[in-house]
């Protein structure tokens, strides 16, 4: 899911909406990871659960043994959780469970993803040593500025740091893209759960996924009201099916999902794919947002795709707004709503999703 630079890093790329938080800028704040990963450490060590005790006391050893290296304890004492936590599970006898989310004691961030063994062992091969979590990124409404949403975008934490584009497309290459995407999606909705009930929740998909039967499953089943769902289609649209049959997404459309597409940049999509498709919102990407105060011809290119949107009654998103004169731009463009860096970094923390809400709602209030 999602969209941004690198491992546990906040912010929006510009490659791959499942992977980026929609800005270009590909450089991975090491800072801000250690923090978000402390935040991690120290949610699991507040947890009281006495059945989790034990776990606890290990990883506190972990950092104790380790204190310069909080990312490399948090990994070993998850995968030496998951370890645990196969070996006392009874294994069925031709599907198990394979988590690919935060393993630990905390229940409420464990996700088991039911995958046959053999593409279990595949995904765990191609991901090593990897940890796979979601954060989410603010996105305002304008020219209000509530934060009206979140964009799930997918964390891999690893001593390679390498961003989660890589592990996509490795795992793409080796025939396994869809589950890892199945995986990404059941972490992203497990991690909506704390979500504030007043904003949506995008879901990035390539075509392929987004027709897979598990996929509609998950997202019926999800304790998220169709309407607070976006699911976000990325990558290539050429061969997109199942998009509005009752086979696909359908059904699920009819009860309020919302359908995204970008209509620009790396994903340039055709003006009849878009009829075709007859999304629900139209993004602008970072590769037309970026420097559009200066550059008359991404002006016509954006003025055309509003005026595109308004003919299919589709709103429009800007994201990968970096600076003022971005936001002025697209504002005055009647935008629908925005996200970026300027407007807000992707977190890993369910207390940063509820402030940009409470935020939101105070500067809201008048004065007075």
């Amino acid at each position: 899911m999602a969209q941004d630079e690198g491992s546990l890093s906040p912010g929006g790329g510009a490659d791959d909406a499942r992977q980026h938080g929609n800005d270009a800028t590909p450089c991975a704040d090491d800072l801000t990871m250690r923090e978000q990963v402390k935040d991690i450490i120290e949610s699991i060590l507040a947890d009281s659960e006495p059945r989790s005790e034990r776990a606890r006391n290990k990883l506190r050893a972990l950092i104790e043994s380790r204190p310069e290296d909080p990312e490399g304890a948090l990994l070993e004492h998850l995968l030496e959780t998951r370890k645990e936590t196969a070996a006392a599970s009874p294994v069925p006898v031709q599907r198990e469970p394979a988590s690919l989310h935060l393993e630990s004691a905390d229940a409420a961030r464990t996700v088991s993803v039911p995958v046959s063994h053999e593409v279990r062992e595949g995904i765990q091969a191609i991901l090593a040593d990897k940890l796979l979590l979601t954060a989410f990124q603010p996105v305002h409404a304008l020219p209000g500025g509530d934060v009206v949403g979140v964009e799930a975008l997918t964390r891999f934490v690893g001593e390679d740091g390498a961003g989660a584009d890589v592990w996509f497309n490795e795992a793409a290459a080796a025939g396994l893209g869809t589950e890892l995407e199945i995986a990404a999606l059941h972490c992203a909705l497990t991690a909506a759960h704390e979500v504030p009930d007043t904003m949506s929740v995008a879901l990035n998909l390539t075509p392929a996924t987004s027709s897979d039967p598990r996929v509609r499953n998950l997202l019926a089943a999800a304790a998220l009201a169709p309407d607070r769902i976006i699911v976000e289609l990325t990558g290539s649209l050429e061969a997109v099916e199942g998009q509005t049959g009752d086979a696909g997404l359908g059904p699920l459309r009819a009860l309020g999902l919302r359908l995204a597409i970008s209509a620009s940049g790396a994903a340039l999509v055709s003006f009849e794919r878009i009829e075709q498709l007859r999304p629900d919102i139209i993004k602008l990407d970072r590769h037309l947002i970026e420097g559009i105060e200066r550059n008359e011809g991404q002006k016509i290119r954006a003025k055309a795709i509003v005026e595109l949107a308004r003919e299919i009654g589709a709103q429009v998103h800007a994201q990968g707004i970096e600076t003022a004169e971005e936001l002025e731009e697209v504002a005055a463009l009647n935008v629908t709503a925005a996200q970026g860096y300027l407007l807000g970094r992707p977190s890993v923390h369910p207390l940063d999703w509820s402030a940009w809400s409470i935020r939101a709602q105070t500067e809201a209030q008048p004065a007075g």
